[in-house]
């Protein structure tokens, strides 16, 4: 008897342990990995520390792409970095996201409203610049239409053909018409000469047309990959009295 209840009691004890192994894998299978971000994260603040904000903007950058829990305090340091690189448009948007998530709460809370007051600065010399689209990249001239707002196609009436079909006779060049005896005659179509053809009406025979460029949206300014520092130089500097045509007041 003191054989069989000692065998229960090992089996008891098998049985718990397997139990608290399978919850306990289970439970870090749920659980977010915290130690790439962590790694992540100090790597950042060091590239930080050492002044190199594009390393740390990069660093920054693969915790959002690594789709795991992000530290709360992580949208105040971005924030400082993108501030860094002249980013200022998407600084204030993880300024907004920081202060949004943690409140007073947060332990850089008073940086966080102090960069806020620095960022207006820089928000309202990109808002008054003819020269930058809304985020502060500078414009540059649109590359798919040269800066002409209009790009050259091949006619779309005609199919740069020149010509298109003469609805009056259907192309046939011929009409028909019934005379008192009830007898069908045919005639040279008067409207196309009996060619069955007409010169293009959208195109007058020129084969081409001209759209307006999707790309820049009839502006002939894209913006490029640089940050303005709102001064009339540049590829725009050529350009008097230039007015952005995006621009908002």
């Amino acid at each position: 008897m003191t054989v069989g209840l000692s065998k229960n009691i090992h089996v008891g004890i098998l049985v718990a342990l397997l139990f608290c192994l399978q919850h306990t894998a289970a439970w870090c299978q749920a659980r977010p990995s915290l130690g790439g971000t962590s790694r992540m994260m100090n790597n950042a603040l060091t590239a930080m520390e050492q002044g190199d904000y594009e390393k740390a903007n990069r660093h920054f950058r693969e915790i959002i792409n690594s789709n795991t829990a992000i530290p709360p305090e992580m949208p105040y340091h971005f924030a400082a970095t993108l501030y860094h690189l002249g980013q200022y448009d998407n600084s204030a948007n993880f300024i907004k996201k920081y202060l949004d998530l943690n409140g007073y709460n947060g332990e850089h809370y008073e940086q966080a409203k102090e960069l806020e007051k620095k960022l207006e600065v820089h928000l309202n010399e990109i808002r008054a610049c003819n020269y930058c689209d809304n985020r502060g990249y500078r414009y540059t001239t649109c590359t798919t239409c040269d800066g002409k707002k209009q790009i050259e196609q091949a006619c779309s009436l005609c199919k740069g053909q020149g010509v298109i079909g003469c609805s009056r006779c259907v192309g046939k060049g011929l009409v028909t018409k019934k005379n008192v005896f009830n007898i069908v005659e045919y005639f040279e179509c008067e409207r196309c000469s009996g060619e069955g053809r007409l010169p293009c009406s959208k195109c007058e025979g020129k084969l081409i047309e001209f759209d307006d460029c999707r790309v820049c949206q009839a502006k002939g300014l894209i913006p490029s990959e640089k940050i303005c520092d709102h001064q009339e130089n540049g590829p725009l500097s050529f350009r008097t009295g230039f007015k952005n045509p995006f621009h908002r007041h």
